[in-house]
């Protein structure tokens, strides 16, 4: 049978400056941090430094694949090693893995450990986890897959988790509770220590989701509030490129107890010996390890090796300084969220909307409740985020956390200058005040205008229609 085709393929014939146009006007359209403003709640949509991008670029980092021989990545391993300790340290763990490629595949991976640790111990019949109302859906999705049933309880008027209602909840059927802490109102639960002892008492573990860690690295850390296990974003925390959804990291610590579960393998050391090739030039030799019980693997390989680099750069860059980063953070939430609730003078957006939580300061984030303005003139929250499209803004999370009505979320990072802030706060105010109809109608200026979002959902195209 001859391999000839019967027709020519449907590719577009361009020549090279065409293609490059092509290309080039695309990369146009694209909104990133590298191109404005992304105050993407509970997103930590930071700069990533380009130094990052050198380190990983390097030959012996860029041109490794991960079955070669330990002798050949010594370098690499050495990297793996250092970020394992690192990250335990900033969260008060004792061990940690770096094999999970995004934070709800962490979650995940920390709630199998503490499964496992529950039947070693004869605890098998626990089949209940605790989430607060306020938690990312990730967390009874990831306790759902491991097979636990969820119990949620509320929060109290103040956003913070309703110590009574945990009570209620806990009992000898309690593997864990899940909570993040600032949590995604933007509010510290205070009370977390107490939450903890009472998660315990029951005989449950504690853990700990770390898509808000910006907000304490450096000032407090999860072991001390009580936790057991957390995951670390790496492309949030730690400045991994994560726009366009990937690639993600989230490794997971544990305390000692629970390390002999956590996916294998990590990475170890030793001192070496005559009998060692050369490698790192530190008097260690670094090897791959299999903790004694572990659950296996949960990604092919071992984490997404790149990802690891730049956060392990990112954080021996700034080392102690990662304090200040944090303080910065939650400053310039709280700079933002004056701006916009308390301006000197409010006019037409006066009541347009309330706080999500009554908080007098927020941590990293916060939230506003766009009720009033719906009941006003219809105009909905994500009228309002479409809008700011049109002022060269990456919109900030909709309707998320659902326990706020008409809820916009926004997380303006600490890398943001104070000028960025006041340009925002203005346009956000000035929106609030634009005739109804150009919101509803929202964007005006951007490629792709106002999209149907029902008739998407309901009527999928996958492929372009060349006919």
């Amino acid at each position: 049978m001859s391999a000839r085709r019967a027709s020519l393929p449907r590719w577009p014939r361009a020549s090279e400056p065409e293609l490059v146009r092509h290309y080039t006007l695309l990369s146009q359209r694209n909104f990133g941090i590298d191109t404005g403003f992304y105050p993407l709640g509970s997103c930590t949509m930071k700069h990533n430094p380009r130094l990052n991008e050198r380190i990983v670029q390097m030959p012996g980092i860029d041109r490794i694949h991960p079955l070669q021989p330990d002798h050949q990545v010594q370098g690499l391993l050495s990297i793996y090693y250092e970020m394992q300790e690192m990250l335990a340290i900033c969260a008060g763990m004792d061990a940690v893995t770096l094999q999970p490629v995004a934070g709800a595949q962490g979650e995940f991976t920390a709630i199998r450990c503490i499964q496992e640790y529950h039947r070693s111990n004869d605890q098998a019949h626990r089949d209940k986890v605790i989430v607060p109302d306020s938690a990312h859906g990730t967390n009874p999705a990831s306790a759902s897959m491991c097979g636990y049933d969820i119990i949620e309880i509320p929060s109290g008027q103040d956003g913070r988790i309703d110590l009574e209602a945990l009570k209620s909840a806990v009992g000898d059927d309690t593997a864990a509770m899940m909570i993040t802490n600032p949590s995604t109102l933007g509010v510290f639960e205070r009370d977390i220590a107490e939450a903890a002892s009472i998660v315990h008492e029951a005989g449950g573990q504690m853990y700990y989701d770390g898509a808000n860690f910006n907000a304490i690295l450096g000032k407090t850390d999860p072991g001390r509030m009580g936790f057991d296990a957390v995951h670390y974003n790496l492309h949030k925390t730690f400045s991994q490129p994560h726009g366009g959804g990937g690639p993600g990291s989230g490794p997971i610590g544990v305390k000692s107890h629970l390390s002999e579960f956590l996916p294998s393998p990590l990475a170890a050391r030793r001192e070496r010996d005559e009998n060692d090739p050369l490698g790192v030039d530190d008097g260690y030799w670094y090897f791959w390890e299999e903790p004694r019980s572990t659950i296996g693997k949960v990604q092919q390989w071992n984490g997404n090796a790149g990802a690891v680099v730049r956060a392990w750069a990112f954080y021996r860059r700034y080392g102690h300084e990662l304090e200040r980063m944090s303080e910065h953070a939650v400053l310039n939430a709280n700079y933002l969220r004056h701006k916009i609730t308390k301006p000197a003078s409010i006019g037409n957006q006066s009541g347009a909307f309330t706080e999500g939580a009554p908080a007098s300061v927020v941590k990293h984030e916060f939230t506003l409740n766009m009720t009033p303005l719906k009941e006003k003139n219809g105009v909905t929250a994500k009228d309002v985020a479409k809008r700011l499209l049109d002022y060269g803004y990456m919109a900030p999370t909709l309707y998320f956390p659902q326990i706020v009505p008409e809820c916009l979320m926004f997380e303006p990072t600490e890398t943001e200058s104070k000028e960025v802030l006041d340009k925002f706060a203005i346009d956000f105010l000035e929106i609030l005040s634009e005739d109804a109809d150009t919101l509803k109608t929202a964007p005006h200026t951007t490629f792709v205008k106002r999209v149907d979002e029902v008739l998407a959902a309901r009527q999928l195209i996958l492929k372009y229609p060349f006919e």
